[in-house]
């Protein structure tokens, strides 16, 4: 038996928060054709446009129009639900903390008004940093050094707090594993929607009539049933496909 590891208590900790979480998972597969050469165009052009950043801003468009998706509840007895009147983003970083390879997570604000180069330049900036150092995870690094119960209950009280969460833990979240040989994947990132993005692989798709390669990619998106339900959170799936199968 060993000591359950520090870095990894901000997961623990996030884990026991959204056990009340109601989860329904939906798929999609995203004809890529139009993101990848965009991607490429970009590239060409000297700049980085990762799937990531395409699939956080076409979702936060689709999000501002859903106003029902984008929010939060809280309690049972007597619930609320709080309409965020912005729009964030909860993306996940596979990142190294003293030492350990752990999953952390960035929050991208006021999608409303970004752009895609916003969207990119903020996953760059994070990107890059050390966590070990950098004021984004200070409030992680800091769980580590409190006694295991204070640093639970902080953590409760942070999260815990409609009027906190697009900060804390954004209006929407977004997680991938299309960097290794994951096609497709569920998440719960304690929000309402959360979206997972597999890789994009060479298929074979059907069009005017006929099989042809295309490069695929599946998205999930697992929604939490107390707030909104499966006809809704469809409509969003739908529209995110559709936004990412449009870009230019």
């Amino acid at each position: 038996m060993t000591p359950f590891p520090s870095q990894r208590r901000h997961t623990l900790f996030f884990l026991d928060q959204i056990r009340d979480f109601a989860p329904v998972h939906l798929d999609t597969e995203v004809d890529a054709t139009a993101l990848t050469a965009v991607r490429q165009q970009a590239r060409e052009a000297g700049s980085r446009r990762s799937v990531v950043a395409h699939v956080v801003f076409a979702a936060a468009g689709v999000l501002a129009r859903h106003p029902e998706a984008n929010s939060a509840i809280q309690g049972r007895l007597d619930p609320e639900v709080a309409n965020f009147d912005t729009v964030s983003a909860k993306v996940t970083l596979d990142r190294e903390l003293d030492g350990r390879r752990v999953v952390l997570a960035t929050v991208i604000p006021d999608l409303q008004r970004a752009t895609l180069a916003d969207v990119q330049a903020h996953l760059d900036r994070v990107t890059a940093e050390d966590p070990n150092e950098s004021p984004e995870f200070a409030p992680i690094r800091a769980l580590r050094r409190l006694p295991w119960r204070e640093a639970l209950e902080r953590f409760r009280a942070a999260a815990g707090r409609l009027e906190l969460r697009p900060a804390v833990t954004g209006t929407f979240a977004v997680t991938s594993l299309g960097n290794s040989a994951v096609d497709g994947f569920h998440s719960v990132g304690g929000t309402t929607v959360t979206l997972g993005v597999g890789r994009i692989v060479d298929r074979p798709v059907v069009r005017d009539s006929k099989v042809v390669v295309a490069p695929v990619m599946r998205l999930s998106l697992t929604f939490d049933h107390r707030v909104i339900d499966g006809a809704e959170a469809a409509g969003v799936l739908t529209e995110i496909k559709e936004a990412l199968e449009a870009v230019q």
